[in-house]
């Protein structure tokens, strides 16, 4: 309860007693329950809200797993290398249409000798390169 603990709560109500004195504290005591009871609606009526607008997809929303509690840096990393690392794995399936073959990068970062660049069609002999004036 807001991180206060028994003996905090007991100090606060002398407190506030003496503050408040006996003949008010009945009417300040009656005013911040009426707050809480009106917090508490608004929350429930926003939850409900929320849920009718969604609809049945918030119930199967895992919670826990947006957690901010549960965020660890090193593991968020690890799994967004480890991803890359399985997306470069992945056999290419023999249904698809074959593409132009993309440059190899080793581990390095050099491209290997064999790999073929794909590129556009060239130019006949005197053909100047396109020039866009809008582009530039």
């Amino acid at each position: 309860m807001l991180g206060i603990n028994g003996l905090e709560l007991v100090v606060l109500a002398i407190i506030a007693v003496m503050v408040l004195g006996p003949e008010r504290l009945p009417e300040y005591a009656a005013q911040l329950a009426r707050l809480v009871k009106g917090l508490r609606r608004m929350a429930s009526g926003a939850r409900e809200q929320l849920r009718e607008e969604v609809g049945p997809e918030l119930d199967e929303v895992d919670w826990r797993k947006l957690d901010p509690r549960q965020y660890d840096p090193r593991r968020i990393i690890k799994e967004a290398l480890l991803d890359d690392i399985e997306d470069v794995f992945k056999p290419v399936s023999s249904g698809a249409p074959k593409a132009a073959p993309a440059p190899a990068v080793a581990a390095a970062g050099a491209v290997r000798p064999d790999a073929t660049v794909p590129f556009g069609p060239r130019l006949g002999s005197g053909q100047s390169a396109p020039y866009d004036l809008e582009a530039t």
